[in-house]
């Protein structure tokens, strides 16, 4: 969320940025709501001073002055609710302004290869997709799934399934003792305030599951990523600033209705409404926002390093970014069966944007200031099994065991 002063007073210079963004901002609409307001503020508080001083008079005929005050202070609080109401409407949609490095363009073709890390393996054979490799032995399961809950789910079974469990294991392993995360368990259905505080609502409503509770004035949700409850642990707070920076790593479930991805990636786990992913979330003073963006960018890396999978890292563009990021990095890995490389992780910096809408401030020397908030997977758990079990295939159709695993999967070589 953006500062309302800095709105007013750089209004032109925030249009050109969030046009970047692909996003229009109405600066007539924003000018006359924001006049609006603060005049029914204005005139709110000019009553309350006069029904203040009427209040401290002895003269009984004041009584019926201060009532019918008092009445119209009611009746523009309520006028400057409404206004209120209809400037956060505006303000609570505009995305975050990128950084000054970000590439400029409307969508995925501006974004910027940066390096490419790992061989590309050449077979001998044509590559199986994971769906091929998962049907021979029935141990990646859709057509069950699909009875059981619709499409976009997976039943994943014996050895599959223990690689799936194999690889949360070795990625939390690796974040907490070689990068000092702090390993959290967290609830997996939040409230529509912590869903507002990183950006899930209102703009991205429709892609959210919703939970209906009797008897219960509070909306719900399953969380679309652990960012939301990771990053919501400091809101409504004032840290000390000799405890940032602050490192969060859990692995959760997560749902998304997939509503924006009609008829894309239909087949397979590419793209399901429940899956598996390890989160990373950073809490700093916003000064080092891009420094630990490099880190944490290097947390992810290095899951694929060790597992020797090639890759890319991607520069996104100002029109491919998350609505609260001011600069991503994708990692993208090779997928053999699809001669591409495909989305494994996204790593962002969002500045003081979340900062804002949680309330999340630390004690600094110039006063108290909104900390900075970064997140990024390390790694999505269905992706990474999809990249593990396509590179690593053999002739044969079994699937060789990466080193770094094996002792998470029984000493297995091969499944």
């Amino acid at each position: 969320m953006h500062n309302i002063k800095e709105l007013r007073k750089n209004l032109s210079t925030f249009k050109k940025k969030l046009l970047d963004r692909n996003f229009n901002l109405n600066t007539d609409l924003f000018e006359n709501l924001d006049s609006k307001n603060r005049k029914l503020i204005s005139e709110k508080e000019k009553l309350e001073q006069v029904k203040g001083t009427l209040s401290k008079s002895k003269d009984k005929s004041n009584f019926e002055k201060s009532k019918k005050i008092s009445e119209e202070i009611l009746k523009l609080s309520k006028d400057q609710l409404i206004a209120q109401n209809k400037l956060n409407e505006l303000i609570h949609v505009l995305p975050n302004i990128a950084q000054p490095d970000v590439p400029i363009g409307k969508d995925e073709k501006s974004n910027k290869i940066i390096n490419k890390f790992g061989k590309i393996k050449k077979f001998g054979f044509n590559p199986r997709s994971h769906v091929e490799i998962g049907s021979k032995s029935n141990d990646i399961d859709f057509e069950t799934a699909t009875k059981l809950s619709g499409s976009r789910f997976v039943i994943l079974k014996n050895n599959i399934a223990k690689l799936e469990r194999a690889l949360i294991n070795f990625m939390l392993d690796i974040h907490t003792n070689e990068f000092n995360y702090t390993e959290i368990s967290p609830p997996l259905i939040v409230n529509e305030d912590v869903m507002f505080g990183t950006g899930q609502l209102p703009k991205f409503e429709e892609d959210q599951f919703e939970i209906k509770f009797e008897n219960s004035g509070q909306r719900k949700y399953l969380i679309p990523t652990a960012e939301v409850v990771l990053t919501n642990l400091v809101r409504k707070s004032l840290i000390n600033k000799d405890l940032l920076p602050q490192r969060y790593v859990a692995s959760t479930p997560c749902f998304r209705k997939e509503a924006g991805s009609y008829g894309k990636d239909t087949k397979g786990m590419i793209r399901q409404h429940q899956f598996y992913k390890v989160e990373l979330v950073s809490i700093v003073e916003p000064k080092n926002c891009i420094i630990e963006l490099d880190r944490m960018l290097n947390c992810a890396k290095t899951i694929l390093d060790k597992l020797e999978i090639p890759y890319q890292v991607v520069l996104l563009s100002t029109g491919d970014m998350g609505f609260s990021a001011e600069k991503t990095y994708d990692i993208e890995v090779w997928i053999p069966s699809e001669s591409k490389y495909r989305e494994i992780s996204s790593c962002s910096s969002c500045g003081t944007f979340q900062a804002r809408r949680m309330g999340a401030k630390y004690k600094s020397q110039n006063g108290n200031e909104f900390v900075g908030t970064l997140n990024g997977s390390g790694l999505a758990v269905g992706r990474l099994m999809i990249a593990i079990l396509e590179n690593n295939q053999n002739k044969d159709g079994s699937i060789t065991i990466p080193n770094v695993l094996k002792k998470y999967m029984n000493n297995l070589d091969k499944i």
